[in-house]
């Protein structure tokens, strides 16, 4: 079905009066990680058996890997168990940060593997992240995303941004 809608209707909505419009402006995989490292809530994005999914996750930098938590027998963890030794899915993993009121943010967009964290020595290595789930229940499943590609954008412009003159 072709897409009949202008760029104007794909923009969001307007700035409000008398406030210039920001570029989108690209950032590297540096001021990426930079961002993204203190950890917080992101959204996890994947092929999952009713289609696409994505979910908010709790998550935790370290050693330039995304670390976060689901349930045993989750559909998240049946979706993303690959059952193929050595075979891990391919998922998007997004951050973002907006202020309404400064019409700024920026996105980081993180494509990589998620392996799900089973050996004795790779739960230990999850742990030292000390990521927690603000879901009650059990979340005793750690899994990890191995970056491939890491992107991020910015909108606008907030006091103390790395890479900004303020």
């Amino acid at each position: 079905m072709a897409d009949d809608m202008s760029d104007e209707a794909h923009a969001g909505p307007a700035a409000p009066a008398g406030n210039q419009q920001s570029p989108l402006e690209p950032f590297g995989e540096a001021e990426s990680w930079q961002l993204i490292t203190a950890g917080g809530v992101g959204r996890i994005g994947y092929s999952g058996r009713y289609g696409p999914t994505i979910l908010p996750v709790n998550f935790a930098v370290q050693d330039k890997a995304i670390y976060f938590r689901t349930a045993r027998h989750s559909t998240m963890e049946e979706d993303l168990h690959t059952g193929i030794a050595h075979a891990d899915y391919k998922v998007a993993f997004e951050i973002d940060y907006f202020d309404e009121t400064a019409h700024a943010g920026w996105s980081v967009l993180v494509q990589g593997d998620v392996h799900p964290m089973e050996s004795d020595e790779e739960r230990a290595v999850a742990v030292q992240t000390d990521v927690q789930s603000w879901v009650a229940g059990d979340r005793d499943l750690f899994l990890r995303i191995t970056p491939t590609k890491v992107t991020g954008h910015r909108i606008g412009r907030l006091p103390g941004w790395p890479g900004r003159d303020d």
